[in-house]
């Protein structure tokens, strides 16, 4: 029998974050999950540990999120949570929405490996969930794009900061969450090419992406820490 995982997931309240704790405690691994709220058909399995927060409120992710972390082993983390902010010209953009979006989808994530890195026994692993945006350059999606590309580089950065720890910025392809349903639905796709291309494009269910990335983590380690890879270049 494989020994049982221990697995942190930001972001579980729906899709992939949600799909990803699911499919980790079919296999009998124990899931430490953070999210604004609690998916209600997992709190009574045992093996399911829920820290209500929201991620925007990054001053205070260490003070708040040390005693969850504490003397406690993660095999992988794996850095889900994020925001899309709205699909629109930068020039239309004010920098307060920028600055939302870099918070939960940047910001956030360095409060967080920093509160593992003092107050966790051992983390292995730590995968961002980052997006083909990060490297393409659409028009439209310029604060999305702006967060995830500086994720990559944050995760590339604390590869030689932390080197016990390896670090992989990953794009998973696209997925069937609400992000993805509000571009399909709400956004102008004559204005936005990009946004007729992901509806014309292959776009999988949150369970089917988890049960893929799951298989696909192990890969991870294969490459050098600090890479950012697309799943559907690998």
């Amino acid at each position: 029998m494989l020994s049982r995982k221990n697995i942190l997931i930001t972001g579980v309240s729906s899709g992939l974050g949600l799909a990803l704790a699911q499919e980790y405690l079919s296999q009998g691994d124990v899931v430490y999950a953070i999210g604004r709220t609690l998916p209600k058909h997992l709190d009574n399995n045992p093996h399911f540990f829920f820290f209500p927060y929201d991620l925007s409120e990054t001053f205070i992710i260490r003070d708040t999120l040390h005693t969850f972390f504490a003397n406690h082993s993660f095999d992988i983390v794996i850095l889900n949570a994020g925001v899309l902010g709205h699909i629109q010209t930068l020039n239309d953009t004010v920098l307060t929405d920028i600055k939302d979006v870099m918070e939960i989808n940047v910001w956030a994530n360095k409060e967080l490996i920093d509160t593992l890195a003092v107050s966790a026994q051992y983390v292995g692993q730590v995968i961002g969930i980052s997006s083909g945006a990060a490297v393409n350059g659409s028009k439209g999606w310029g604060a999305y794009s702006l967060s995830k590309s500086g994720l990559n580089m944050l995760l590339n950065l604390y590869s030689k900061e932390l080197p016990e720890i390896h670090f992989t910025a990953l794009a998973p392809g696209i997925i069937d969450t609400p992000m993805v349903q509000h571009i399909m639905h709400s956004v102008n796709e004559e204005e936005f090419p990009s946004a007729k291309k992901l509806k014309e494009g292959d776009i999988q269910t949150p369970q089917f992406a988890a049960k893929r990335l799951i298989h696909l983590f192990p890969r991870l380690l294969e490459y050098e820490s600090g890479s950012f890879l697309d799943v559907r270049t690998m």
